[in-house]
Formats: C-alpha cells, structure tokens, sequence
C-alpha cells in the first residue's frame, strides 16, 4: 500500500487513493474534513524535494497559478510546505484527459468538437497569459474533458519546475516534445506563443487523429519542430474546412513572428470562423512548401492551403520558349520574351471594345431588371436552413445572424447518443439545407444527453433510505444530505432535490438531497427531579418547562411520593412537548428496587433519533438523542430479573433479561 494512503495531512486533507503518476509527484484524491470536498492532492517526490532550490520554484509557481481563477483551468486552492513533505490541493475533476477522449473516439474528432474544444482552451491560455503566466506544456494529457462538454487546463507553470529536474524526466519530455515549440525544442527565449504553437499541435491532432511529427526519440522529434513541414490537415482529411486548416496552420507557423500574436486574435478568427464556416482568411503559411529532388520550380501559394503551380525556369543560353515568373512571400512578379511582348500588344488592342460591349449589356440588365422583372418576381425572401449539428444550444443562441432568422422552441428533447458529446445538437426540425421562406422561423432541437440517459425521478416526502436506494439503482451517486427543518415533511423524509424532478440525467451524475429534521420547535432544559413529590414534578414540568410528564410507582427505600429517577437526565435540551418519564417510589417492599447503567448503540444515520425503554413492560425513558457520539448511556431501575427491550424510532433493536439483584 501506498505510504501516505489514509494519512491525513496537515490534520485536514485525508489522502483516499492514487489517482495518477506524474514525473515530479504523485497525485492522490483526498478528502478536505475542513470544507467537506474530495481535492485532489499533488506531493512532490522526495528525490525532489531534497533540491532546496526545487522546491522554491515548485511553490512560487504554485502560488502564481493559485491567483487564477477562469472556468477553463483547474483551480488551486493551497500550497502546503512543511519540513520533509511538500504538496499542492487542486480542484478535483470528474472526468478523462483529451488524449483519452480522443483514444476513446477512435483518434481524431469532428471538426465541430475539435472547434468546441480548442475554444475554450485558448480561452483559459488568454486568461493565464494576462496574468503573466505561461503554460509551457500544453498538450491533450494536461487537458480535462468534463461531462458537461467544458475542458480544464491543468499543471499551468509546471514546465518551468521540470526543466530543473529533466535528467530524472526523460519519459515525460517524450510525451511533451511532440507538442513542444521549435524555440523550446532550440532552448531559445519563450514568450506566450510557445503555448500558441502547442495548441495549434493540439488542434492538429483532434482534428487528423494524428500528430505532426513523430519519431524513435524526444531528440528526432524535436528536432522536427525545428527543421521539418508537416502534412496539411486537409491532405488527412478532406472533410477539415479550408478556414479551421488556415488557423491551426497559422497557430503551428515554425517562426514566432508568423504566428498569432496572443491567445485573443486565435480566439477572434475561431469566433470568425463558427460564426461563417465558409469564410477564407488570406493566410500566407510561410513554409509550409515542401522541398523536392527534382529541378529548381516556382511554387505559388494560393488561397490559406500553400497549392503549387511549377512554372519551367530559363535562363543562360536555353531556348526562349518559355515564360517565366518570379514568386515570392508577398506576390508574383513576371518577365517575358520580347517576342511575347509582341503577341500580348496586339491582344491587348481588342481590350477597349470588349469593355464597351460589356458596359452596354449590363446596362441593358441593369435597367430590365429595375423596370421589367423586379415587380414581377417580387417574392418573399427565402432562406436555406443551416446544419446546427453537433453544436450546442448555447452556441447557436450566441450567433446573431441565425437569431435574426430563427426562433429556437423551447420543446427541447434529449436522447441518449453515442456520435455527439453530451449538450451537443443530434437532430433538427427543419432539417439542415431546407429552403424556408418568413421572417421568424421556428426550429426545434434533439441534444445528445451523452452514451447514456435517466431522467431524474421525484423523490419528495419519501423516506431519505428508500430515496436514496432508487436514485443508485439509477447510477446516480447522491452525496451527503442536507438537513433543514420543515413544518410540513415528516423528519428524516427528503424535502427537495437537485437537479429537480424531470432533469435529464446521465449514470455518475451526483444528486443532492435536502432532508427534514421536522417542524423546529422551541427548546428548553430539563431540570433535576429527585427528591421531589410526585404533585411538585408534575407542577414544575407542566407549568414551569412546558413538558409533559408520565408517571411509574416503584417500590423503593426512599419515602413513599418522592421521585427517584427521570428519564431524562437533568441538563438535557429537549423541545417543548417531550415526555419525561418518572419513577415515583411507593415505599420499601420485599423486594429491593436498584439502578443499573444500560448502555445503547446508535444508527450512524439520521442525524437524531428517538430512544425508548421499557423495563418490565414500564417505560422508563423516551427522548430524542443524537448519534453523534455513536452511543448513549442511562439509568434504568428495578428488582429482581425484569426484561429490558430498546426502542430506536419505533423499531425494536434490543431484548435482554436483566438481573438487577446481581
């Protein structure tokens, strides 16, 4: 077993089990008794921890990462040093890294999820870049999918602290390098374009199922980055669009100068790009040509995709056949034979009439149309309904352009699919490509509620057990209840739920209950008893404390008409109402009445329960008590053998034959 399993550090973070293995520490989820969370905990190997310097580094950047704060980064919440154990406390995600996910989706994703996903990862480096910190290692294994569809970056600024360990690194640089920036891979100076590169490597993968370079070791491959060109995406995968192959070529340019200049531009042209699919960015990808064995040609770059069109060379004393034209980074230049000059003067002569003819017609359009056709074929404006599939609802509400035209219906339905993430759209009605005419059209939506699908079931007013054994046989994990008084569900029966009745759920899903403890009544103390009459009892408990009082004649030693014992001590706080029984003696007899301790175990579970003892078929004590302490001690009387029975909220727990002479 692991050494720090069941430790509890700090006396607040109970460390529960191993939950990953990184090259600078070991991770653990942990329970937080303080705030009552599971964390998840991060301790520094002590090989590490040793470097007195190391360990400087590892809590300044631990602490700099702590001051994030975005819904796409996973959060910190401390920083622990002590003497010879050193750890960080992080958010503890319920979910799978994207490398998973990917592997899990046979490789590559669509190109929609790829979109949804390299969105909100730019979004947390955006976050992270204007607070001064770099990432360094971006990558699918640092990155969380959620089940709700959203991604957490995690270990922001742990590449700095393992630079300084990367001789005991060595299969963690070989995971990282195929993500890493050819500055890095060069040791130059990094900026926040670094993490740009790499997630442009990122969206590559999602959207190839492949990466850019590969290679036998971190050396070969790194190397690469350097000095080699990746295939585009699209001669991978022709379905990738032209826009999303522009950018992800933009984010991975070898040179930091041809790449975006911050997180934000990459964010606007994805924004640019879900808004209008279609859209072309004019992107000149310097480098992405490949070189050839083949005789020196001329390589056009055309559009964002770098298409090449060879164009024979002369020069020297070669025949004068050809053309031939000079390209660089920002155009095209050309230079002809004289004899060619020639040839394009006289067709250039006819420029000047076919321009005059060609005015002349479009005037006559210009005005057949104004005049003639408009009012004719004057009709309402028809629109070809988009492909919403495979976003989510949020994200066609984000769009103003199809809010302008649509009106989504508020009858959304969930079914359970395989294809499509949870939240995002299976179906539509109208369907993609339909030409519609009006100016508010309505369309309805299906969203994939993920591999799997329950609808949360109503479980007010039942008994907290029976609730929770039917939302389990669901798959759904119901974390500790909540207690709240309440005048009208009876105490220890489920108030409310969270999510509400009704809500699609999908199995691992947590549901929080809200439980009654009854109506809260006003509490009072019981006051000592004994040696009282039994009339002065009654009197005090009835008028005085507002308690009702319940009578049992004993034979007994002390003088007849005095109380001997009460069944509830002295000191107790009980509610209004409750009974106190007492023992009132009649006077010695044959037999001598003795008292004896009588201790009862308690259910761990509620919260409070109900008490009852019966001796001899008298009761002797009635009282709510909590379970707190696990069990409770009191004080029963009686003569002779007499049999005890233990009463817990009106359930029979216990039976014994008591002899109190012994």
């Amino acid at each position: 077993m692991d050494q720090y399993i069941g430790k509890l550090l700090d006396n607040r973070y109970e460390i529960l089990d191993v939950i990953g293995v990184g090259g600078m520490a070991m991770v653990y989820k942990a329970y937080c008794h303080r705030l009552h969370r599971f964390v998840a905990v991060k301790i520094l190997r002590k090989d590490l921890a040793s470097d007195s310097e190391f360990r400087r580094r590892f809590h300044d950047e631990a602490q700099a990462v702590a001051m994030l704060s975005h819904p796409n980064i996973v959060s910190v919440y401390d920083v622990s040093r002590g003497e010879d154990l050193d750890y960080i406390v992080m958010e503890l995600i319920d979910g799978i890294t994207l490398k998973q996910y990917m592997k899990k989706k046979g490789g590559s994703l669509s190109w929609r999820e790829a979109l949804h996903y390299i969105t909100q990862i730019m979004r947390a480096l955006s976050h992270a870049h204007s607070r001064g910190i770099i990432h360094r290692d971006i990558k699918p294994q640092n990155i969380m999918v959620l089940r709700d569809g959203s991604v957490r970056v995690a270990d922001f600024g742990i590449a700095r602290m393992m630079s300084a360990a990367q001789n005991t690194l060595t299969q963690e640089a070989l995971g990282s390098v195929h993500y890493i920036s050819p500055e890095q891979a060069k040791g130059s100076h990094i900026d926040n374009r670094a993490d740009i590169y790499s997630a442009g490597v990122v969206l590559y993968e999602m959207l190839t199922g492949r990466l850019p370079f590969e290679g036998d070791s971190p050396v070969s491959v790194a190397i690469q980055h350097i000095s080699s060109i990746p295939l585009a995406p699209r001669e991978l995968n022709q379905e990738i669009p032209e826009a999303l192959e522009s950018i992800t070529l933009k984010a991975m340019a070898s040179n930091v100068e041809h790449r975006y200049k911050n997180a934000e531009d990459m964010i606007r042209d994805l924004e640019e790009f879900r808004k209008n699919p279609n859209i072309n960015f004019g992107y000149e990808h310097h480098g992405m040509i490949m070189q050839s064995d083949e005789p020196t040609q001329v390589l056009e770059l055309t559009g964002s995709l770098g298409k090449q069109k060879p164009v024979p060379r002369v020069s020297g004393n070669h025949s004068n056949q050809y053309d031939y034209e000079i390209y660089d980074n920002y155009g095209k230049t050309s230079e002809r034979h004289p004899a060619e000059r020639k040839r394009k003067g006289k067709n250039t002569a006819m420029i000047p009439i076919i321009a005059v003819i060609a005015v002349f017609l479009i005037g006559v359009g210009v005005f057949l149309w104004m005049f003639v056709f408009s009012d004719l074929f004057k009709t309402t404006e028809s629109i070809v309904v988009p492909d919403f599939t495979g976003k989510t609802i949020e994200e066609v509400m984000a769009d103003e352009a199809v809010m302008s035209r649509f009106e989504i219906s508020k009858d959304v339905k969930y079914e359970p699919n395989e294809k499509y993430a949870k939240g995002q759209i299976i179906k539509q009605s109208p369907e993609a490509n339909t030409e519609l005419k009006g100016e508010r059209i309505e369309i309805s939506f299906t969203v994939s509620s993920g591999q799997d699908f329950v609808t949360m079931i109503d479980v007010t007013n039942k008994p907290y057990s029976e609730a929770r054994v039917e939302l389990e046989k669901l798959g759904l994990v119901v974390k500790e209840p909540e207690y709240q008084y309440n005048d009208t569900v009876v105490i220890h029966h489920v108030i409310s739920s969270l999510p509400p009745t009704g809500t699609p759920m999908t199995p691992g899903d947590s549901v929080q209950l809200v439980v009654s403890r009854g109506v809260e009544d006003k509490m009072v103390t019981v006051p000592s008893l004994n040696t009282l009459t039994r009339s002065e009892a009654e009197k005090m408990l009835r008028d005085d404390y507002q308690l009702n009082c319940n009578v049992i004649e004993v034979n007994h030693s002390e003088e007849a008409g005095k109380v001997i014992n009460q069944s509830i001590p002295s000191g107790t706080q009980v509610k209004v109402g409750t009974t106190i029984t007492i023992q009132v003696s009649k006077g010695p007899a044959g037999d001598t009445v003795k008292t004896k301790e009588l201790t009862i175990q308690l259910p761990k579970d509620p919260e409070m329960v109900t008490v009852q003892v019966k001796v001899g078929g008298n009761e002797q004590y009635n009282s709510p008590v909590s379970t707190t302490n696990g069990s409770i001690t009191i004080e029963i009387s009686g003569s002779g053998k007499q049999e005890v029975v233990v009463y817990i909220d009106g359930s029979e727990q216990k039976r014994i034959e008591m002899n109190f002479d012994a």
